[in-house]
This record gives structure tokens, sequence and C-alpha cells, in this order.
């Protein structure tokens, strides 16, 4: 089956870290690019992160520049999302996709996690 499964979520205080994990199967890891979309509560699902399967390159919005790092292990077929100095406008439902990846962000994305919560109190 075709899927991309995500975990990691949860609550951590603000300044605090975590890290999710995005799991595909089904399909060839390597010749997909993967990146991460966030939805906070009544706002517009928004790409934060995307690293390319052409040459590794990655992208971050400006909202997380400097504070997330995306990762590959190719071995796992996993993307990583590691967030440090969380802020709690961060708090939203982060969810996984295969989709483009450029300096533009991400586009086009064709499958998708089934999303996990990430809450950061303040």
């Amino acid at each position: 089956e075709v899927q991309l499964v995500e975990s990691g979520g949860g609550l951590v205080q603000a300044g605090g870290s975590m890290r999710l994990s995005c799991a595909a199967s089904g399909f060839t890891f390597e010749d997909y690019s993967i990146g991460w979309f966030r939805q906070a509560p009544g706002k517009e699902r928004k790409g934060v992160s995307c690293i390319s399967s052409d040459d590794g390159s990655t992208y971050y919005s400006n909202s997380v520049k400097g504070r997330f790092t995306i990762s590959t292990n190719n071995a796992q077929n996993t993307v990583y999302l590691q967030m440090d100095s969380l802020k709690a406008e961060d708090t939203a439902v982060y969810y996984c996709a295969r989709a483009l990846c450029g300096s533009f962000g991400l586009g086009h994305p064709d499958l998708w996690g089934q999303g996990t919560q990430v809450t950061v109190s303040s």
C-alpha cells in the first residue's frame, strides 16, 4: 500500500524540542521529494519544509527557518522534522506529504499522511 505515516507529535512547552517522523511505504522513496505542511485551527494548510529528491536541497518557510531541520534516512524510507525552540504559534496538525520541492517551497502534493498534532504550551 502506498502511504505515509507520521509519528512523534504531542505536547511540549515553549522553548522545547520535538522530532516528527514520516515513514513511507509502497513507492520508491528516493524518487520523490517529501515535505511537511501544518494546519492550525481555523487556518489554511501551509508548507513548512521539504527536501528534494533531486539534490537533497531543503526549503524552510520563514516562520521556521533556523529552528526546524528536515532530514532523511533512505535506508528506513523515513523523513524527519526536528523542531527546536518551539513557540506557541507552532501549534498545529503536521502532515507529511509527497510533493514537489524547490526554492519556491512545496507544491502539488499527491500523497498525504494522516497528520499528527503538535501542541506547544506557553
